[in-house]
């Protein structure tokens, strides 16, 4: 089969399975509201939780940044691309955080690629939750190391795992809030039974920080629980982009010197680091920010209980409610814009087949009206 021939037969397979994925372009996005073909919408698809991309003073922070840094890096950090706004970032994250090092990455996608190739050896074995992310499975599907992946959330599961013998050493790979189901992980649990077995334990953050603990340090402070790798991103609560990796100080050292990720990428633009201090301290600062986010998933919650479809058990700004198949989500998904609420529709590979989903996403932006807007046209959909 020549290449041509096997690209056009996946893209067949594709579109034959409703499966077929497009990139919409939006020409106006300010979290609450989206506009789309001179259509504007009620917008429940955005990861920006806390509404800081919007916030005057994270935009005004990179804006400044921008004026005395420029809007590059230039380089890798390990050149000339590693600024004095970058160390003081690396600095109050470790700090707020209670680690000793934190080392930025340009994605969370790349922390999670760097981490994973660099430490895992072909002796080793590495243990992940079923529904981790794409790019911690995929990072340990391509290294030397022995891939199983356990139950989702199910310690009894791990456990089992984690009893039979190993050559080299063990990692166990979970998340604090999963991106699709918006369960959140039994860190206190996992973390117990990893030390056990005289493991590490690393946890991706991306949907708990910001959102999820005391001054919203996630999912891991909330339960206790101090990972020998935390991995936190800047593109849902933080409202930018990036990541960061929090380990001690001889890892750190280790990811510096080995890990080809980060020595072979360009750092990312001081004005960046910038607005996520900025951000940083807005969500230091931003109790009243997850009291309302909170107040409107309990909203979405107590008013979607009669819908028809299944709601997932999740008390984060991720509420999916499970359509079942491909053609069904889109058709609910299309029903939702035609009554001007956006609302993606999640399907195979993103998630299990059998499973397509409206992936709900709440963010402090949003008002109670909103979301009523959007259970009304829900139960419209329904017939109900």
């Amino acid at each position: 089969m020549s290449w041509s021939q096997r690209i056009e037969q996946a893209l067949a397979e594709r579109r034959a399975v409703d499966g077929w994925r497009q990139r919409v372009r939006v020409e106006h996005n300010n979290v609450r509201e989206l506009t789309v073909a001179g259509q504007r919408y009620c917008h429940f698809s955005s990861n920006d939780y806390l509404g800081l991309s919007q916030h005057p003073a994270v935009i005004a922070a990179w804006q400044q940044g921008a004026a005395e840094s420029g809007a590059g890096a230039g380089a890798s950090g390990h050149v000339t691309g590693y600024s004095r706004h970058h160390a003081r970032l690396e600095e109050e994250l470790a700090d707020w955080l209670g680690y000793r090092r934190a080392l930025l990455f340009i994605s969370g996608f790349a922390a999670n690629q760097a981490v994973i190739h660099l430490l895992a050896e072909k002796p080793d074995r590495i243990l992940a939750d079923k529904l981790a992310h794409a790019s911690l499975l995929d990072a340990a599907s391509h290294s030397p190391a022995l891939l199983r992946r356990f139950a989702h959330n199910q310690p009894q599961s791990l456990a089992k795992l984690l009893a039979t013998p190993v050559e080299g050493n063990t990692l166990v790979v979970t998340e604090g809030i999963f991106s699709m189901d918006g369960d959140s992980a039994p860190l206190a649990e996992i973390a117990a039974a990893t030390r056990h077995a005289s493991g590490w334990l690393l946890v991706d953050d991306a949907h708990g920080i910001g959102v999820t603990g005391a001054q919203g340090r996630g999912s891991c402070w909330q339960q206790q629980v101090r990972p020998e790798l935390l991995i936190v991103t800047f593109g849902k609560g933080f409202g930018v982009s990036g990541a960061a990796l929090l380990c001690d100080d001889a890892t750190a050292d280790y990811v510096e010197q080995f890990a080809r990720h980060l020595i072979y990428s360009t750092a990312m633009p001081p004005a960046q680091c910038c607005a996520l201090q900025a951000a940083l301290q807005q969500i230091q600062q931003g109790d009243e920010l997850r009291a309302r986010l909170h107040a409107n998933i309990a909203r979405f919650r107590a008013g979607a209980a009669d819908l028809p479809w299944q709601l997932m058990p999740s008390s984060s700004a991720i509420q999916p409610l499970l359509v079942g198949e491909n053609s069904a989500a889109l058709a609910l998904s299309q029903q939702l814009k035609a009554a001007g609420c956006w609302v993606s529709a999640i399907r195979p590979p993103t998630v299990p087949p059998g499973t397509a989903r409206l992936r709900v996403t709440l963010t402090a932006a949003h008002r109670p009206d909103d979301i009523d807007r959007l259970l009304e046209a829900l139960y419209d959909a329904a017939g109900q």
